[in-house]
């Protein structure tokens, strides 16, 4: 398994961790970026963390059947774990803003569904992806990411295995330090468009 610090070589050098000014998803804003469609743009630098997730995935939760990951981000990262790991994958996707699934995807009553996302900041998309896992009798065993950046603050409440945490801090618009607010801000995630 990649290290702290090898995993954070990676995500530099694949230019998927960004500094600036950022206005997030939650409408926070932050002076780091994570643009994990950077990251998968780069499979030789993307294999190595979804290899070493994969590793921890295995420790963690032995026993499911199948992996969900919420479009757009999570599709890649959901892909290679599951061939890593030998498991199906699909992908929910947002219809009117709320995701469901589509192109014939289902997920069986009683079936265990590991819901895999590239970055976890509120977890928000993956308890989007929990209700529809829930709502058909399934079971969720748990959540894994290539990155956690929610600062223990995410509205997940079961374990999250993470390939690497990252420790990014948040202000809101009213509390920006002056290296921000002297900063441009730009709305780099896929729920801004």
């Amino acid at each position: 398994m990649l290290s702290y610090k090898e995993s954070l070589k990676i995500l530099k050098e694949a230019n998927a961790l960004i500094e600036g000014h950022f206005i997030l998803s939650s409408g926070l804003h932050s002076p780091q970026y994570v643009q994990c469609a950077q990251l998968m743009s780069k499979p030789d630098k993307a294999i190595r963390l979804c290899e070493s997730l994969s590793e921890k995935i295995k420790i963690d939760f032995k026993d499911f059947d199948i992996i969900l990951s919420p479009a757009m981000g999570g599709i890649i990262v959901g892909y290679e774990i599951g061939k890593l790991l030998k498991k199906e994958t699909i992908f929910s996707e947002r219809v009117n803003g709320e995701f469901k699934l589509r192109r014939d995807f289902i997920i069986k009553k009683k079936q265990k569904v590991l819901i895999i996302e590239d970055v976890i900041t509120t977890g928000k998309s993956s308890l989007e992806c929990s209700k529809l896992v829930r709502d058909v009798g399934a079971i969720v065993v748990g959540y894994a990411c290539i990155i956690n950046r929610s600062n223990g603050k995410s509205l997940i409440k079961e374990k999250i295995v993470s390939q690497i945490e990252l420790n990014i801090p948040t202000y809101s618009k009213e509390n920006l330090p002056n290296s921000l607010s002297s900063l441009k801000a730009v709305k780099p995630g896929s729920r801004n468009l």
